[in-house]
């Protein structure tokens, strides 16, 4: 990430942080991933904003992205299998395989995505796609 990226990203995950809606970042999050289209933490926090505010096809189009852009990111890879469920697509076992070896090979992996879920699930309570996952990966 260069200093321009790395300050326009930062911005935007303070805000996300400190409680801003989803559906208030998402254009940021467009605008980085537009000035910036090979930055796979873009397009993966594109991706779970755009799941949070129910635009599941667009979803499932960044997160395809993010995965190809870093495909050892456990994220990238859990926001597309959410996106395949929402979607009634083909290939979230393949995904879930792919997190799962990752965990083993880099333990330290857990907290963030037991965070991830967290954080989920209390901005959509009854997010039954992140819900599915969460028993899947045991987090």
């Amino acid at each position: 990430m260069d200093s321009t990226e790395s300050n326009l990203f930062d911005d935007a995950m303070s805000r996300y942080k400190e409680g801003a809606k989803a559906s208030e970042l998402l254009e940021d999050f467009e605008q980085i991933t537009t000035a910036f289209p090979n930055s796979s933490s873009g397009w993966t926090c594109l991706a779970w904003l755009q799941l949070l505010s129910d635009q599941n096809e667009r979803a499932l189009k960044s997160a395809r992205i993010a995965v190809k852009l870093n495909g050892q990111d456990p994220q990238a890879r859990i926001n597309l299998s959410i996106a395949l469920l929402e979607t009634n697509s083909k290939g979230v076992r393949e995904q879930i395989e792919v997190v799962q070896k990752i965990l083993l090979a880099i333990p330290d992996f857990e907290k963030e995505l037991k965070d991830s879920v967290a954080d989920g699930l209390s901005r959509k309570p009854n997010w039954n796609s992140l819900i599915k996952i969460k028993k899947w990966l045991e987090l």
